[in-house]
This record gives structure tokens, C-alpha cells and sequence, in this order.
């Protein structure tokens, strides 16, 4: 079965860390666009960080600039979200997914519309 499946998420205090994993299964990532993104409640899904097949481009939303961190491992079949400094904010639930062509990092992470994403995805509680 051709999937993507994240874990890493729980509840931390304001400032904690976390890292999400993004694992593919029944087709390998190494040729893919991956791309973290996530909904609050009563939201809209917001892209939070993209990377390029190659992983040499890479995308962040404003809010997460200097506080989040992607990376991938081919090897592994995974991306992950090393997520530090967490806020209240951060809070929702966040999801993976993949591309084989994109236009460009950013533009996959802006352009939220075109994906489906599958619930569970992983929560994310950021609160003391």
C-alpha cells in the first residue's frame, strides 16, 4: 500500500521541541517533493515547510523561520520536522505529503488546495 504515515507529535510546554517523522511506505521518497503542513482548529491547512527531491531547496512559512528545521533521509525512506522554541501557535495537526513535480518549494508549500490529506496525521499540543 502506497502511503505516507507521520508520528513524532504530543504535548509539550512553550519553548520544547519536537520531531515529526514523515514515512514513506510502498514507494520510496528519494524522487519526491515532501511537504510538512498542518491545520489548527478552526483553520484553514497552512504549508509549514517544503523540500525539494534533491534537498537542496527548502521552503518555511514565516512563523517557523529559525525555529523549524526539515531534512530527509532517502536511505530511510523519511522527512522529518525537527520543530524547537514550540508556541501555542504551532498547535494543530500536522501531515505530510509528497509531489513528484513542483513548480518550486514555496510554491508547493503556499498552494494548500490541491492536496488530500488523510487523517490521523499527528497532533501537535504546544501548552503549559
Amino acid at each position: 500500500q502506497v502511503q505516507l504515515v507521520e508520528s513524532g507529535g504530543g504535548l509539550v510546554q512553550p519553548g520544547g521541541s519536537l520531531r515529526l517523522s514523515c514515512v514513506a511506505s510502498g514507494f520510496s521518497l528519494n524522487s519526491y517533493a515532501i511537504g510538512w503542513f498542518r491545520q489548527a482548529p478552526g483553520k484553514e491547512h497552512e504549508g509549514v515547510s517544503c523540500i525539494s527531491s534533491s534537498g537542496n531547496g527548502t521552503y518555511y512559512t514565516d512563523s517557523v523561520k529559525g525555529r523549524f528545521t526539515i531534512s530527509r533521509d532517502d536511505a530511510a525512506n523519511t522527512v522529518a520536522l525537527q520543530m524547537n522554541n514550540l508556541k501555542p501557535e504551532d498547535t494543530a495537526v500536522y501531515y505530510c505529503a509528497a509531489r513528484k513535480r513542483i513548480t518550486s518549494v514555496q510554491h508547493m508549500c503556499v498552494v494548500t488546495k490541491t492536496y488530500v490529506f488523510r487523517d490521523p496525521g499527528t497532533q501537535v499540543t504546544v501548552s503549559s
